[in-house]
């Protein structure tokens, strides 16, 4: 038997340090080998660590959300050799101390401190009295009420006809926030302090990089997508059985394709440091997808190569492999715009963040049936708005009007979305 050291593990792609983000064991635990002692995270990409051995677990290396380089001891465990630590015989407990009973008990009763201990009548614990019923008191009582700025409709009285006596007030008063309304209400003082770690934490980072370095214009638009939800309803009831059931995005992803040709400007990164604005040819669309774990952006790569259905199963596939926690590090980064949705949840309208350093973003608003008018009456119609906004240090708001009213032609008229050229 002997100690070992398990060290932070090279999670490669020259990656120098990692964080933190849980512990599966405490000090003390008795894993076997291969069971997950916690896992850490670089960028976007999660790594389980396994115990080596069997063993104890003495020493943890660091607090989940610190930073630790590659290389450092992260948990020493006394190995086991082959034998199995499950059946080692768990330390006896000590047993728990008896409580100890406060010392007034063993006091006699104070005959002036008494009236205040002896129990109080279930009037007296603050119901309400019922509405209308006037609190019957003396004035010196309502005076001392007053004065404590206590209302005696909330003190129930223990004298005959629920008068209200000194002793009411006073145990009313000694009982203070801790009495309960009839209805079992009470406040709630608690205070959870939860720090941020993981994918959180890089989340937060993201998110205050973009507002602090973006000055965001955001441009909201209504759509009709009456004709366009009538065709996807047909494409899904004849697709085969291999193509998947098509969304509104691999709409949206092929608009906003044709949009970006004649506005290759917004297909783009700023580095607003060196003050170059990297215009990118592939068009290259992160989706903002929620996870359990919190916001992750899988990229559809390449979306100007793809049709509806391919990008409809690229679709597909990226948010499948981001709600299991599976996505690579590739499948994580490389957009060059970005579409964030919250489908049925996406609001009337809402004002998107862009993800840095990209210019722009696509977002998307619930569907609702409105009533429009055709010019000669109203009728139902289905109408959703885009909320999209852009980086106005690089987009004025000309283009992004112009950008966006052209999405919103090619939605209206879904067959032009499919004209090439």
């Amino acid at each position: 038997m002997g100690e070992r050291v398990v060290k932070m593990p090279d999670v490669g792609e020259g990656v120098a340090e990692a964080e933190l983000v849980e512990w599966k064991v405490k000090i003390g635990d008795l894993v076997r080998e291969d069971d997950i002692l916690g896992a850490v995270m670089t960028d976007k990409a999660t790594v389980e660590i396994p115990s080596p051995v069997h063993g104890e677990v003495l020493w943890l290396g660091a607090e989940i959300g610190e930073t630790v380089a590659v290389g450092s001891p992260l948990i020493r465990l006394r190995a086991d050799g082959e034998e199995a630590p499950g059946r080692a015989e768990p330390e006896p407990k000590p047993p728990p101390p008896r409580e100890r009973k406060p010392e007034v008990e063993s006091r006699p009763p104070d005959p002036i401190a008494a009236p205040l201990a002896a129990p109080i009548p279930a009037r007296t614990l603050g119901a309400p009295r019922p509405v209308g019923e006037k609190p019957l008191a003396s004035p010196a009582v309502r005076l001392r009420a007053k004065e404590a700025g206590i209302d005696l409709r909330q003190v129930s009285g223990s004298s005959p006809a629920g008068r209200i006596s000194h002793q009411d007030l006073e145990a009313f008063i000694a009982r203070g926030p801790e009495i309960a309304p009839a209805t079992g209400l009470r406040p709630n003082n608690s205070v959870k302090d939860v720090k941020l770690v993981g994918l959180r934490r890089k989340i937060a980072e993201r998110m205050a990089l973009a507002n602090s370095h973006i000055p965001h214009i955001t441009y909201i638009e209504e759509v009709d997508v009456t004709a366009l939800e009538d065709l996807r309803a047909a494409l899904n009831k004849q697709k085969r059985p291999t193509q998947p059931k098509l969304t509104i995005l691999p709409f949206l992803m092929r608009a906003m394709v044709k949009a970006i040709a004649d506005q290759p400007h917004l297909n783009a990164l700023f580095d607003d440091e060196a003050g170059i604005v990297h215009q990118h040819g592939g068009v290259h669309i992160g989706i903002a997808a929620q996870t359990a774990a919190g916001l992750v952006v899988p990229v559809v790569r390449h979306a100007e190569a793809r049709d509806l259905w391919d990008c409809g199963a690229e679709l597909v596939r990226l948010t499948e492999v981001a709600r299991t926690g599976t996505a690579t590090r590739e499948e994580l980064s490389g957009s060059t715009i970005t579409i964030t949705s919250l489908g049925a949840m996406g609001g009337v309208a809402t004002t998107p963040v862009i993800n840095y350093p990209e210019v722009a973003i696509v977002g998307v608003n619930k569907i609702m049936m409105r009533p429009v008018w055709d010019g000669s009456g109203f009728v139902p119609r289905k109408m959703m708005n885009l909320s999209s906004s852009f980086d106005h240090r690089v987009v004025d708001g000309w283009d992004a009007a112009v950008f966006v009213q052209r999405i919103k032609t090619l939605l209206e008229t879904p067959a032009m979305i499919f004209v090439e050229g």
